[in-house]
């Protein structure tokens, strides 16, 4: 057996330790050998100081089925392995009492008071001219950055509801300050959008050039028009934060390095509803391992590409060594799936959406004035995040549901995830 020094098998540049590797071993060999490596010396624990991008947890603490609360279920009752029965790094914050926000789980460090919405524009000036805390480094956070703050124990609002009473927006509002869309203003409560300094690569609605945010009233990630104004938060600090270091062990499974998670490389190959895809998940057996489970909304949101899209680069949204099943979407285009993830997207009294993740066009029917008929759009952009009921038939929504009418699927795909995050005892 090939003997590794020990001051090479301390160091943590995988790529030198594989091309020492392959002069000696098989294809095979070298396989299992990496992945000896990987699990030995990066463990998958977003505790490992090794993790760039270690995931915050959603703080989803609730079971449920495909309509109510529920007691959390056991192994091998229906339900079993949703996003409330697993738990990953806890949120942690820490105010700075200068008008800033350390999270002590990514590093980052935020603006507390997000202050008056801007446009895309002035908030990239924004960054530039931000003195707050007395630091001169602020930028407009990544996607996946401003990601990173939601909380799934949040609650979806009706969009036509001007009653706040009962709601919990998706933030920490013991940390950060947070308001609604204000309708005194002409606004609906929903418009908390905060932006990001991710771009679409296509074009969303009527060929209009679009940006990535967070909504943190309604807990989404959408492609706004840039024209808008959102809220801004500004972060600093671990620049490395969101970048994905991606590895194929070989073996039908992807391991990112950054944040210690391991992918299934195919995904299910197949449409399921949300109780189907958590049993598919928990019982999946793949290169070795039994310890399968449906990832999380904020899980499954990093490892989306958001340099990829169909319309750019006629792929899904994902680096392309992930495989994705095609599909033909409701326009009748080559796209590409929605994913279920383990996370209840929770509304007052109800929990019977789940939060998806779309790796091809973020499809939506939208009023169309000058045809007095409906369109079919990209109007979220590949790469957003939503939510489908967890069963029903999707001819029950002819024109989608929400604002800008979402396409409902309900039979979503799947990509299972190992690590990280422990399951509830």
């Amino acid at each position: 057996m090939l003997s590794i020094p020990s001051s090479l098998a301390s160091c943590y540049s995988l790529n030198i330790l594989k091309l020492i590797m392959n002069k000696f071993l098989s294809r095979f060999a070298l396989s299992f050998c990496v992945s000896f490596f990987l699990f030995t010396s990066f463990p998958l624990s977003s505790k490992s100081s090794s993790l760039t991008y270690p995931i915050v947890d959603t703080a989803q603490d609730k079971c449920f089925n495909e309509w109510f609360e529920i007691y959390c279920p056991k192994k091998g009752e229906p339900f079993f392995g949703q996003d409330a029965q697993y738990i990953g790094n806890q949120p942690r914050y820490k105010d700075n009492s200068d008008g800033t926000i350390t999270d002590l789980v990514t590093g980052l460090m935020w603006q507390k008071d997000p202050g008056e919405k801007k446009t895309y524009e002035e908030a990239v000036k924004g960054a530039k001219e931000c003195r707050t805390g007395g630091y001169k480094d602020w930028r407009l956070p990544s996607i996946k950055e401003l990601y990173s703050l939601i909380l799934f124990s949040g609650t979806d609002p009706n969009p036509l509801t001007k009653d706040t009473f009962q709601l919990k927006p998706f933030l920490d509002t013991r940390y950060f300050v947070f308001r609604y869309g204000d309708p005194s203003k002409g606004e609906r409560i929903i418009d908390a959008q905060y932006v990001s300094s991710t771009t679409y690569v296509g074009r969303i609605m009527w060929g209009e050039e679009g940006v990535f945010g967070v909504n943190f009233a309604d807990g989404r990630i959408k492609c706004y028009p840039k024209k808008m104004k959102f809220f801004v938060r500004y972060v600093r600090g671990n620049p490395k934060y969101g970048k994905n270091r991606f590895i194929d062990n070989g073996d039908g499974t992807v391991t990112d390095l950054a944040t210690g998670l391991m992918w299934q490389k195919k995904d299910s190959g197949r449409g399921m509803t949300w109780e189907e895809a958590l049993s598919y998940a928990e019982n999946l057996k793949l290169a070795g391992y039994d310890d399968w489970r449906l990832p999380n909304a904020k899980e499954l949101q990093s490892i989306v590409d958001y340099t990829r899209s169909p319309d750019t680069t006629n792929s899904p949204a994902i680096e392309p060594f992930f495989e994705c099943t095609k599909i033909i979407n409701e326009r009748g285009e080559v796209d590409y799936p929605y994913y279920w993830t383990s996370t209840t997207h929770m509304r007052v009294g109800s929990g019977g959406s789940a939060v998806y993740i779309a790796f091809g066009r973020g499809l939506g029917w939208m009023w169309n004035p000058f045809l007095n008929s409906y369109e079919l759009l990209d109007v979220h952009g590949a790469g957003c995040q939503r939510s489908d009921p967890k069963k029903g038939d999707p001819s029950a929504y002819p024109f989608g549901k929400g604002p800008q009418g979402d396409v409902v699927r309900i039979k979503n795909l799947v990509r299972c995830v190992r690590g990280g995050a422990k399951l509830k005892h």
